[in-house]
């Protein structure tokens, strides 16, 4: 991703401030490829979205998402492999696994389904994207807010789905890594609208761009985007939405961890920092990495309001 001015996010602590996104290829040959084609084609996509009409139809804003993503990972020469049949019918709530930014194009890509994603608020304020996320109608939530932004995303999911588009939603809720655990949102959601689930194992895209940890940028990465079978509605109107979500979840991360898939990212808090102030809940499957977290926070809950929360 193309420099802009702004304060850098340090993979210790939220950003305050500007965000920048920085993009460092890896090796000359990407370096090259990057400085003479990249940086421009993506910034002129992007400009390209953001002065798209306000009132799409589903039609055309599924045909300017897939254009752009397809031109982006192909200048970028992502090997996508798609598994599992695409189901027949929909709309679906698309639950997919998260640990990268480029997530979405490559669902998009893999998925030829009308497609709308659920997106952290600072997104849409970011150089670039945020106007173009803006004007393709995705939805913006807070997860730190009361509800985790539920009732905003309530409202929105009633009419994406009611205009039959498929609504994606990353139940982490964050790109740190395959241990980060499930909110309970997305399975309340699917149960209030009565809408069937796809459950999508997306693993390998952290190797594409390691932003915020790192900028590293990097081409010809191998992608596994891999379609779980659908979870319909009279099993999510019979099923406890954390009952249903524990399930999901360990579908979608055994799916994801399989020796035939790209390998996903992996959460070390003392290499990608503790991200104090962000929602970030550990998966009660990794029980040491928990009762690390878990400590972590006792600790910083006991520091006195002046203490540094940064982790040593």
């Amino acid at each position: 991703m193309p420099t802009e001015p702004g304060v850098t996010r340090a993979a210790a602590s939220p950003p305050a401030g500007p965000v920048t996104l920085r993009a460092a290829p890896q090796g000359q040959l990407a370096a090259l490829r990057y400085a003479l084609r990249g940086q421009g084609l993506l910034w002129w996509e992007l400009n390209r979205l953001a002065r798209l009409p306000p009132d799409l139809s589903p039609t055309r804003r599924y045909g300017f998402q897939r254009a752009f993503s397809a031109r982006i990972l192909r200048h970028l020469r992502v090997r996508a492999e798609v598994r599992g049949p695409v189901p027949a019918g929909g709309p679906f709530l698309i639950v997919a696994l998260h640990e990268s930014v480029t997530d979405p194009l490559c669902l998009v890509r893999a998925l030829p389904l009308p497609l709308r994603f659920v997106a952290r608020d600072e997104i849409f304020g970011w150089p670039g994207v945020g106007p173009a996320v803006t004007r393709l109608g995705h939805v913006a939530i807070h997860p730190e807010g009361q509800l985790g932004g539920y009732r905003t995303l309530l409202r929105a999911a009633r009419d994406i789905l009611a205009g039959g588009e498929s609504l994606v939603v990353f139940a982490q809720g964050t790109v740190a890594g395959i241990e980060s655990d499930f909110q309970r949102g997305a399975f309340e959601l699917a149960r209030r609208l009565a809408v069937p689930v796809l459950p999508v194992a997306l693993s390998g895209t952290h190797r594409i761009w390691e932003h915020p940890f790192t900028p590293a940028l990097r081409y010809g990465q191998r992608v596994t985007v891999q379609l779980l079978p659908v979870v319909g509605v009279p099993e999510i109107l019979s099923t406890d939405p954390d009952v249903l979500r524990v399930r999901v979840r360990r579908a979608l991360k055994a799916a994801a961890t399989r020796p035939d898939a790209a390998p996903p990212r992996h959460y070390r808090p003392e290499r990608d920092g503790y991200w104090d102030g962000y929602r970030l809940d550990i998966d009660p499957d990794y029980p040491e990495l928990a009762r690390h977290m878990a400590d972590h926070r006792a600790a910083r809950a006991a520091q006195p309001p002046s203490s540094s929360t940064l982790p040593e």
